[in-house]
């Protein structure tokens, strides 16, 4: 006679865990920067022990070929295997933007606001302007030698941007407000509030019917690629139920990797070897 696991009973035991954990760095963490770093550490330790190890997840600034900089990330998840170099200075990790396959904000819940200068801005709009100065880095894409064959330089994919945090005391419908006010390269793709619910944005204009010439876009205007997508309704706002948040999110956050994105693009090293004026030698 065959044994079966009820899967869901898994999954809710594997939710319980991680609320655990966060409950535990909120009470006993009280330096609201020691929280902070102690919030994302969690996301970072879960996404690293459940994600293939083909992916990479740290706290880090995002670089370009040309020097530009993001604004420091919270959770970044990004390849190691096309992309040979990631800076670590001063504790700091510097990954070149063709690398990067997700980045999310962290925080302690998704209702809340910070001041930026002189404006007081939703966690929500302040997580939008963080994915924004990743994604307007210059990425570049290079040939690659597979089984012997070069293949051409593949289209550049779209960077997932999300917010994560341990629980929400916002309405569904005011994050549903919060997301669709966010336009263009700000867009959110996904967010996670364990015990609350996790939630992707089903864009309508992200897709062609040919995946490469929707993402060709992404080579030729950037902004021409994220200003087409839309929310054309609530509808296209889609959240789980409380007690499956974090295993849903994890599902639709692979789906996203492994059937939206697949593998980067290589990154072009001579790119990178322009700002200290060598050329690398194509020829070899």
């Amino acid at each position: 006679m065959s044994k079966k696991v009820k899967l869901k009973d898994l999954f809710v035991g594997l939710q319980s865990q991680m609320i655990a954990q966060l409950n535990t760095n909120r009470e006993f963490i009280s330096h609201p920067s020691s929280k902070g770093d102690s919030l994302e550490n969690v996301w970072i330790d879960w996404l690293r022990k459940y994600l293939p190890n083909r992916y990479c997840v740290d706290k880090a600034i995002i670089i370009d070929s040309k020097g530009n900089l993001s604004d420091q990330i919270d959770l970044v998840i990004y390849d190691q295997h096309f992309t040979p170099f990631v800076f670590t200075q001063n504790g700091i990790h510097y990954i070149p933007a063709e690398g990067v396959y997700a980045v999310f904000e962290v925080k302690p819940d998704l209702k809340g606001s910070v001041k930026v200068k002189e404006d007081s801005i939703s966690y929500i709009e302040y997580a939008g302007r963080k994915i924004e100065s990743v994604r307007k880095l210059k990425r570049t894409s290079a040939s690659i030698i597979n089984a012997g064959v070069v293949g051409d330089a593949r289209p550049l994919t779209k960077i997932i941007g999300g917010i994560l945090s341990s629980s929400s005391t916002q309405k569904e419908q005011t994050v549903k407000n919060h997301l669709k006010s966010l336009k263009g390269l700000k867009g959110i793709d996904m967010g996670c509030a364990v015990g609350f619910g996790s939630f992707y944005v089903d864009y309508e204009g992200e897709y062609n019917a040919e995946w490469k010439a929707s993402y060709q876009k992404i080579n030729s205007n950037i902004s021409d690629y994220y200003n087409n997508r839309k929310i054309n309704s609530d509808d296209s706002i889609v959240f789980s139920s409380d007690d499956t948040a974090l295993v849903s999110f994890f599902l639709q956050l692979m789906r996203y990797l492994q059937q939206s994105i697949g593998t980067i693009a290589a990154i072009d090293l001579g790119a990178y070897a322009d700002s200290i004026n060598f050329e690398i030698d194509d020829d070899v």
